[in-house]
């Protein structure tokens, strides 16, 4: 028979474990992308389910796999316990003769998402090769957002913008510029903490500086210069499983905690580093240091 006093130690003891957690665990609900596979996307959802994740992170290949049957990925997701965090809708593109185009073809995958089960849609800017940019392009690509965001929004999807190299957001005065150009009803940032350093920029204090915009986290991890491959010049970086990069990381988790983030962290990494690994040894290798570096729960 449990006694008085049995329970109120075995409650004091729960309490006590409960504090020992960093506060930032029992809100960052940890997903993993399923870019490293290369398109195969059943592959990838058996894996990241297989390792315990909540969630995944889809491309518009998915979109293509399935379409037309929404109703057998959601069954797909379900059997595997993955939700669809986010689906990589692909690049918006800052030219007048694609706007209608790729504003369709975004709200289409938006209804794919909603039809999933899914919680996001992430797009990526396009800018003309060989245009140098003005301020105008920034408010241009940022009213673009926003009526994606108008639309997406409506389906009850909500829009997240990806700050990446090669894109208007690479440096961080341009993620600064859309950010500023865009509604904030209706645009969120898909901070991607990799991209943001790799363009210049200072990870930790981003998530201070978007506290009220961040949707979505990308943790990423990245060497610069990448390494030498065959005797050719090196890369000039490299995306690389969590901790065995520069970027701050336990620093980026305790900003999130800082701010009260409550939301999903993707852990993506493009392509595998290591050809004797394969998508699911780098699933793991981020797995393990995000429990237990960075004190995230799966």
């Amino acid at each position: 028979m449990l006694t008085r006093r049995d329970f109120l130690m075995t409650t004091a003891a729960a309490v006590a474990g409960a504090t020992v957690l960093p506060r930032a665990a029992a809100r960052v609900t940890v997903g993993y992308a399923a870019i490293t596979w290369g398109g195969n996307d059943v592959q990838a959802i058996e894996d990241v389910g297989s390792l315990g994740f909540k969630g995944i992170q889809l491309r518009s290949s998915a979109v293509d796999r399935f379409a037309g049957k929404p109703a057998e990925l959601k069954a797909l997701l379900e059997q595997h316990h993955l939700t669809m965090a986010v689906l990589s809708s692909g690049n918006l593109r800052l030219d007048p003769a694609f706007e209608a185009e790729d504003l369709a073809k975004h709200a289409r995958n938006a209804e794919f998402v909603k039809a999933v089960g899914g919680l996001h849609l992430q797009v990526i800017d396009e800018p003309p090769k060989g245009k140098t940019l003005g301020p105008d392009d920034f408010k241009r690509m940022g009213r673009l957002l926003t009526e994606l965001g108008k639309r997406t929004d409506a389906l009850g999807i909500p829009l997240v913008y990806h700050n990446h190299m090669n894109s208007m957001s690479q440096p961080p005065e341009g993620t600064a510029a859309i950010m500023d150009a865009s509604d904030p009803k209706y645009v969120r940032l898909l901070l991607d903490v990799a991209h943001f350093q790799q363009g210049g920029g200072d990870a930790v204090k981003a998530v201070t500086q978007y506290r009220d915009r961040v949707g979505v986290v990308h943790l990423k991890d990245v060497v610069s210069p990448g390494p030498s491959v065959n005797g050719a010049p090196p890369r000039p970086y490299q995306f690389v499983e969590l901790g065995r990069g520069t970027v701050n990381l336990k620093g980026v988790v305790a900003a999130l905690d800082q701010i009260n983030y409550q939301g999903w962290a993707i852990i993506e990494l493009d392509a595998v580093p290591d050809p004797s690994r394969t998508p699911k040894d780098c699933a793991m290798i981020s797995r393990e240091y995000a429990q237990r570096e960075l004190h995230l729960g799966l």
